[in-house]
């Protein structure tokens, strides 16, 4: 969420110094957002920010996917969330595997760096928001995720998941679907069951709505 003042504050970390004079010169201009800070790693980053230990560094962050520095991307990424701030990623290429591990390691978002400025400020609104963002790469990478860490649901199992995630009650989604609760529980833990199997357990609902965006089963 944004401060009092109603602003976004932004942070970008990239080891392109063109790139982030650029970036602060394009996103200044944008009502609402304001760049905080800019840095060539995670550490500068972190380092340079007063307090980084008990808060977070701006709003959001837009991470390089791969720095020169030798850091992992989902290292950085884990310890910007560490810090309770969003993440954005952006990277010159949509690689599908680092799509999928940076937004199971945490980030909100990835973005190429192709996309133009009203895709970009769209994104972090929406992130800051806290409704993450949807792009065509991260939509892409997850419909063609294969892997073992990405359970194969049913289609029942699917509806029950999403509507039970989204908010409404186990009585509510088994309504829907016409369907008994007693089944809708069973179609829930059929769901847990398998997202345990994959080693990305989900016990609560809170849990349940993440996995839910980090497959992108809403879109």
């Amino acid at each position: 969420m944004a401060g009092v003042s109603g602003v976004i504050s932004v942070a970008v970390v990239d080891d392109d110094r063109m790139l982030l004079d650029g970036m602060r010169s394009w996103l200044g201009g944008v009502p609402g957002l304001r760049v905080v800070a800019t840095a060539a790693t995670v550490g500068e980053l972190l380092a340079g920010t007063p307090g980084s230990e008990a808060g977070p560094p701006s709003d959001i962050v837009l991470l390089d996917l791969l720095l020169r520095d030798g850091s992992t991307p989902t290292d950085n990424i884990r310890r910007l969330v560490a810090t309770g701030t969003r993440v954005l990623m952006i990277s010159t290429v949509p690689d599908r595997t680092r799509i999928i591990e940076s937004v199971r390691a945490g980030a909100d978002g990835y973005l190429t760096k192709d996309n133009d400025l009203s895709t970009l400020v769209a994104a972090v609104q929406d992130i800051v928001a806290g409704h993450g963002s949807h792009s065509p790469e991260l939509a892409f990478a997850c419909a063609h995720d294969s892997s073992p860490s990405r359970p194969s649901l049913s289609p029942r199992e699917r509806q029950i998941l999403l509507d039970y995630a989204s908010g409404l009650t186990l009585k509510s989604a088994a309504r829907r679907a016409g369907i008994t609760v007693h089944t809708a529980k069973d179609y829930l833990d059929r769901v847990k069951a398998k997202y345990r199997q994959a080693g990305r357990p989900a016990y609560t609902k809170i849990d349940l709505a993440r996995r839910v965006r980090e497959d992108s089963l809403e879109a």
